[in-house]
């Protein structure tokens, strides 16, 4: 069975009563119910895509999250705000004035998601952060999905299956006979814009402006970028990222504390974890590695 793979630190969060959950074809679901204190913050990293959507809000204010230091905060303010977040994106929450949040965790299994789809799903889609945005028919259907969750006496897999495959065609849009190929960009845009990301790679880097450099929207940038390299826009960044710390690391004495400050990390944890998920080493082994 697929276990999702996520790392958390969390303060100021009480969880109330018992977690409850299901688990379908490449997709596990959890439904938490948690007091919050006023200083209620944390911070995640997953392994694997999910999805995110507030059930239940009680409390004068809501729950701020931040992609990157730099970014702009995203606000999930009531009941329906729903944030999707790829693999290995890092996202810290606080709230402020917020009192009990009940939320929805969907952690999708990427070959399976690919499965559902027929091998049709993109993986620019897979790879794009989509923070505190509504839609009506995912909220419905996530609020379904939880009822399962919570039932004493659950329905055949196929009910639950039946609405994760609603959910996902909503979440991941795909137009009838859309073609597979895309083109790719051409050699001077690529050039300009991994040039582009080479130079700012330690700095928070939006679609739009790489697609700007281009001279092309943003989605169909995002599908050239992939037809040009195999990875998406978000990930290429993160990779040059990786390669920018790895060359500071062996160039200079300073500590992994002021490397991960000087990379726009939110702290040295941060910068581990995202660290390892790229090299598979944490960033203390691979000095000693290099150093064999």
């Amino acid at each position: 069975m697929f276990r999702p793979r996520m790392q958390s630190r969390v303060s100021g969060i009480s969880v109330i009563g018992a977690l409850k959950w299901r688990a379908w074809d490449g997709v596990v679901a959890d439904v938490w119910s948690v007091a919050c204190a006023e200083d209620t913050q944390g911070e995640y990293i997953s392994q694997d895509p999910r999805l995110f959507v507030v059930l239940e809000m009680e409390g004068r204010g809501g729950l701020m999250l931040h992609e990157e230091p730099g970014r702009a905060a995203h606000e999930h303010q009531g009941p329906h705000s729903i944030s999707y977040i790829p693999a290995g994106c890092a996202i810290r929450g606080q709230g402020h004035g917020l009192t009990y949040l009940r939320h929805l965790d969907l952690h999708f299994d990427v070959p399976a998601l690919s499965r559902r789809f027929s091998g049709d799903l993109d993986a620019d889609r897979l790879d794009t952060p989509r923070l505190s945005f509504r839609d009506e028919r995912i909220a419905a259907l996530a609020g379904l999905i939880a009822a399962e969750c919570a039932s004493d006496a659950p329905l055949h897999d196929l009910y639950g299956d039946g609405l994760l495959n609603a959910l996902l065609a909503a979440l991941f849009p795909i137009e009838p006979n859309a073609p597979r190929r895309r083109s790719p960009l051409s050699r001077r845009q690529l050039q300009r814009v991994q040039a582009y990301i080479e130079d700012h790679c330690l700095e928070s880097i939006r679609l739009s402006e790489l697609a700007s450099l281009a001279g092309l929207s943003q989605t169909y940038f995002s599908h050239a970028f992939k037809a040009s390299t195999g990875i998406g826009p978000y990930r290429w960044h993160m990779q040059a990222r990786i390669r920018k710390v790895q060359r500071l690391l062996l160039q200079s004495d300073a500590s992994l504390t002021e490397v991960a400050a000087v990379a726009g990390f939110s702290d040295q944890a941060h910068f581990t974890r995202v660290f390892k998920q790229h090299v598979g080493l944490t960033p203390a082994a691979w000095l000693r590695h290099q150093a064999m």
